[in-house]
């Protein structure tokens, strides 16, 4: 019968991580608090983070956007990634959609254009070059759907690239584990 090795427990590693689940309960604690104190002057019916909120957010893309502290905590963690500029691009869409005035969407077309899918932009987004310079093209005389191709594609990356990331970093799991504990205690 082959002999079971067993190597010695690593005193220093144990208490590296208990230190480490014992830091990381404290940041998600605080991160919670932060999120809650962005939105505790909102006088909407969602007004605290739940944990049954928190698990939907592992639903879809789409049930974490739809939730203002979803949204709040996937933007902090697409910018602890550097990669904050699809959201944002998105985000910025979804408003320049609102739009009713042809003059305002206009100047808008352009500085999405400047800010996000020109070569080379501050926030440049990952998109084809035949995306690029069909959105070149349209915002000389801008529709509300002009974005809408880069758009599509931004999600479609942020879906299947950084979305399952997320749900699998630490803070989703600190704010999960926190918001558990907190429910356990009633």
């Amino acid at each position: 019968m082959p002999s079971l090795i067993v190597e010695p427990l690593n005193t220093q590693e144990f208490i590296m991580d208990r230190d480490d689940r014992k830091r990381n309960k404290n940041i998600g604690k605080n991160f919670m608090c932060r999120l809650q104190g962005m939105f505790s002057h909102s006088s909407s019916s969602e007004s605290r983070l739940t944990l049954e909120d928190t698990q939907q957010w592992s639903q879809s893309l789409d049930r974490l956007l739809e939730s203002k502290y979803g949204l709040a905590t996937f933007r902090n963690f697409l910018k602890s990634e550097y990669s904050d500029e699809n959201i944002e691009f998105w985000l910025t869409c979804e408003d320049y959609k609102k739009i009713k005035s042809s003059f305002r969407m206009s100047s808008r077309a352009k500085k999405i254009y400047e800010q996000f899918v020109k070569a080379e932009s501050p926030k440049e987004i990952n998109i084809d070059y035949h995306t690029r310079e069909q959105i070149k093209r349209s915002v000389k005389s801008p529709s509300l759907h002009c974005f809408d191709e880069a758009q599509k594609m931004v999600y479609g990356l942020m879906e299947r690239d950084s979305y399952p990331r997320f749900l699998r970093s630490d803070i989703y799991r600190t704010l999960l584990e926190n918001l558990s504990a907190d429910a356990a205690k009633g």
